[in-house]
């Protein structure tokens, strides 16, 4: 089992992330699997009963699509393609504000230390680091900035307006 970051702390993962093209089968006999977004979307009807279940979207997946079906779901992880590819930030703020959700949010794929701090502050809550990485170095990274200037998920208020307070 692999380690991961999760609620700033270095935990071991009990997940199964399965592959893109996994069949019905797998998922029905993997505890604790997050799915890729195409198989629920196949066989909603027999994996919504599944708990817990969790789901993975790639970068070019819009949130848009699982916004009704949330509820079902433990974990929610953006696979970063590229560490450059910075489109799921933008899912992970719009789960958090906008739809609400409180579940984890869980960056995967190229994902490096020095995105974490940001991640974190978009709304993301676990990291699988990369493979060539090591978790416990990157840990640090979300600790590294303890001031910041805009507002974001994890901090509503910009700085001058903290500062007027």
């Amino acid at each position: 089992m692999r380690t991961i970051i999760k609620n700033n702390q270095l935990v071991t993962d009990q997940w199964t992330v399965l592959s893109a093209d996994a069949e019905l089968e797998t998922a029905l006999q993997t505890q604790q699997a997050i799915i890729p977004l195409a198989l629920w979307q196949q066989h909603k009807d027999q994996l919504q009963h599944i708990k817990p279940l969790g789901i993975w979207l790639d970068a070019e997946q819009v949130i848009e699509d699982l916004v009704a079906d949330l509820p079902h779901f433990s974990i929610i992880a953006l696979n970063f393609p590229v560490f450059t590819d910075g489109r799921h930030f933008s899912n992970a703020r719009l789960l958090r504000e906008r739809y609400a959700y409180t579940g984890e949010i869980r960056a995967i794929g190229d994902v490096l230390r020095d995105q974490l701090f940001y991640m974190q502050r978009c709304g993301f809550d676990a990291y699988v680091i990369r493979a060539d990485r090591c978790p416990k170095d990157a840990l640090q990274s979300l600790n590294e900035l303890s001031v910041t200037y805009q507002a974001a998920y994890d901090q509503n208020l910009p700085l001058y307006r903290r500062r007027s307070a």
